[in-house]
């Protein structure tokens, strides 16, 4: 074992692309993964996961069908498994997400926005 923090804004600097989740550790089945997002996201949901979204610096709103939520800084919510739901970020907005290992970014849907998997930094 290594006792080694992991530095959020360290692990942030080495990639650049919006939408791309890496992971950063893993706690039994779930990963914490940072990305950064730009933009709008595909609607999409997780039949079998909830979803949690940590803001580390920027803006993100999540977008429900008959709702939304606005997240700052040091701010975080649970998206319920089978929830539709769509980020938004109006600037580049640094998140963590917490999730099962294995989960894909867009849930059931397929897009242009859907990330390689069990990528880490």
């Amino acid at each position: 074992m290594t006792y080694t923090a992991i530095n959020f804004w360290e692990k942030l600097s080495k990639f650049d692309d919006h939408w791309s989740p890496r992971v950063i550790a893993e706690m039994n089945d779930y990963q914490f993964k940072l990305a950064k997002v730009q933009g709008e996201f595909d609607w999409h949901s997780h039949a079998d996961t909830d979803e949690t979204f940590i803001v580390i610096d920027g803006e993100l709103e999540i977008e429900f069908r008959d709702g939304k939520v606005k997240l700052s800084a040091g701010e975080m919510f649970v998206v319920p498994k089978g929830a539709e739901h769509k980020p938004v970020a109006e600037s580049e907005c640094h998140i963590m997400l917490v999730e099962p290992k294995g989960t894909i970014n867009t849930g059931g849907a397929s897009s242009h926005l859907t990330a390689q998997n069990d990528v880490w930094v």
